[in-house]
């Protein structure tokens, strides 16, 4: 059994206080039965400032695809083969290791456009867990609330045609039939 000491607890409480003062940053928008739910790092982000172009009013979510990064280990050689007169080997080559990082993939910042804040009212939200439901991704109660049920069901059902994301895209709203397609852009 491991025995705490005190100067052991005094650290563990301040590791403890420390990541609940670094996590009180990350809290979004959407209410988890009435409690404020953090954000996943890196993937969620809501915004009125879209990227570059956006219209002006509208709304955007941003799913964030981090880079992929490998160590690569080599041997590089320091010191060449050094041969006697007659050809045969005096002393091999000499190498050292150098470690280096490099990216494979890089980081990929994909934008989407979502339905603005005040689009989302408890009525709105109660249709997109009816939507999701028909369709076998919620599970849960119809409660209007955009918890951490409703935002699963959400990613799930994005995962397929849309960003890999909780956050509600425009497009699969859409496709959800709650929100009305511009006949216009169908011609």
């Amino acid at each position: 059994m491991i025995q705490a000491t005190p100067l052991r607890w005094l650290r563990l409480a301040a590791f403890g206080l420390g990541g609940a003062v670094g996590l009180s940053g990350c809290q979004t928008q959407y209410a988890d039965k009435g409690h404020a739910q953090r954000a996943e790092p890196g993937v969620y982000q809501a915004t009125r400032n879209g990227p570059d172009g956006a219209p002006q009013g509208s709304c955007w979510g941003r799913t964030v695809s981090p880079a992929v990064i490998e160590t690569v280990t080599e041997q590089v050689q320091v010191a060449p083969a050094q041969y006697n007169p007659d050809g045969t080997l005096l002393r091999p080559p000499a190498y050292r290791s150098e470690a280096r990082q490099m990216i494979v993939t890089p980081r990929v910042d994909s934008w989407f456009e979502t339905p603005c804040a005040e689009a989302l009212t408890p009525d709105f939200i109660a249709s997109l867990q009816r939507a999701l439901a028909v369709r076998r991704y919620y599970e849960g109660p119809i409660t209007g609330t955009l918890d951490t049920d409703t935002q699963a069901a959400i990613r799930a059902f994005q995962r397929t045609t849309g960003p890999d994301s909780g956050v509600l895209s425009l497009a699969s709203a859409r496709q959800l039939g709650l929100i009305a397609v511009d006949r216009s852009t169908l011609e």
